[in-house]
């Protein structure tokens, strides 16, 4: 009887947005949601200390981290890879290493600059406010310096995003 050997697959998918992507290089906190942060969004400070997603008006200076996701209970099985923390829960803030994201616009590629959109732009229907792109929208969307991507995104739009450095503690 001969050897069988069996392929799955040629690539593997990244995984759900906020997942993290590498060990041990990482640096994670907990802070309080002050409104519901979705997995794998990029989050800044309210005025009360608590963690809430960049939106209109934000500078890349705002950036604190990413929402890294956890399972939180069966009942949520099968909503995990859009799951969401709500107001005062504790969120783990990823704010230095590798975390999987969804890049809503253009392709990310290995050292890309990677941009956060803080306004709606209706010439990008794929723009999501607070989502992570790969390609600059005037305006529309803030650099952040201190993050690059690590490669291309999979079939699922999911991609790695690289933390270099902490913006804020």
């Amino acid at each position: 009887m001969g050897l069988t050997p069996q392929n799955i697959g040629k690539t593997m998918p990244h995984g759900y947005a906020g997942s993290y992507a590498r060990q041990p290089d990482m640096i994670v906190n907990t802070r309080p949601a002050g409104g519901a942060v979705p997995f794998g969004g990029a989050l800044k400070y309210d005025a009360a200390g608590a963690v809430v997603p960049m939106g209109a008006g934000d500078t890349a200076a705002a950036f604190v981290g990413v929402a890294s996701r956890q399972v939180k209970s069966a009942l949520f099985y099968l909503e995990q890879n859009v799951g969401s923390y709500a107001q005062r829960e504790a969120v783990p803030v990823f704010q230095r290493g590798c975390i999987n994201v969804r890049c809503n616009v253009g392709v990310p590629k290995l050292d890309g600059q990677v941009y956060v959109r803080v306004t709606a732009n209706e010439a990008v229907p794929a723009g999501v406010v607070g989502g992570f792109e790969a390609v600059a929208d005037a305006a529309n969307t803030v650099e952040l310096t201190n993050c690059r991507w690590a490669g291309p995104a999979d079939a699922n739009g999911v991609a790695e995003l690289r933390i270099l450095t902490m913006n804020q503690a």
